[in-house]
């Protein structure tokens, strides 16, 4: 078996009071890794934080909105200055749409689904790249979706985000292979989880999508998901770059 080579490495996990993004830093923490658990909710960040610490491991909690610069400042600050640095970024967090077609599409649930789901990734990236180049390696994790590799998926907005954390994935790849990093994601299909989907009744979006609904196949757990995260971000995945990998049962063979 192959040694992950994640003991003792510094992890951020974005969403990481639930769901997908609280399964990876379980994962990550019994692999030995420190964690820096960020989200929204002070309440589930606080919880994996001391499911963690009960299980003998590290972690820390930065609770905010990552679309805001001054919170994407103290996360990277934080994972640098606490946890002794920045070796692995799992980009998680993210929203779901109202399953909207485009032309029902509004300005707001347009906003703000890019922002949580693109620009906010993009920018935490961002600021931790320095960190990574000086260090001379990385590895870089998306949750990108069943919606990167196709449009029957979800609405407008979320498909394009999701469109756009594959072509991050790609580029951020491509730019940075030569300097020791790493970056690939995942592409969850319908996944046990508590998000939930705030569809308008009878609306055209909503519609075309359930008729698609007999493709998705037996739903993954969190942990299946966070499995896959943990392994692109390993040493076992040392030649893995630019991967967008389906978790999905098959959905995207379909």
């Amino acid at each position: 078996m192959a040694d992950t080579g994640l003991s003792g490495r510094t992890v951020v996990v974005t969403g990481a009071g639930s769901g997908i993004g609280r399964a990876t830093a379980l994962r990550f923490a019994r692999e030995g890794a420190k964690v820096l658990v960020a989200d929204l909710n002070a309440e589930g960040a606080k919880k994996a934080v001391a499911e963690i610490e009960s299980q003998g491991g590290s972690a820390v909690a930065v609770v905010g909105d990552l679309s805001r610069p001054e919170v994407v400042n103290e996360v990277v600050t934080t994972a640098m200055e606490t946890l002794g640095g920045l070796d692995v970024l799992v980009n998680n967090a993210g929203i779901m749409d109202r399953m909207s077609a485009a032309a029902d599409t509004d300005d707001a649930e347009w906003d703000l689904v890019l922002r949580v789901n693109l620009t906010a990734p993009f920018q935490l990236t961002r600021a931790a790249l320095p960190h990574m180049l000086e260090a001379g390696k990385g590895a870089i994790v998306f949750t990108a979706s069943e919606a990167s590799l196709r449009g029957s998926a979800a609405g407008t907005a979320y498909t394009v985000s999701k469109h756009g954390i594959a072509g991050l994935t790609k580029s951020l790849a491509v730019m940075y292979r030569d300097q020791g990093i790493r970056v690939n994601a995942i592409a969850p299909g319908g996944t046990a989880t508590a998000i939930k989907v705030d569809a308008q009744d009878g609306a055209h979006g909503p519609a075309v999508i359930g008729s698609y609904a007999n493709n998705v196949g037996r739903p993954a757990a969190a942990e299946e998901q966070a499995a896959a995260i943990v392994f692109l971000a390993s040493d076992a995945a040392s030649n893995i770059n630019g991967v967008i990998l389906p978790v999905d049962n098959g959905w995207s063979a379909v």
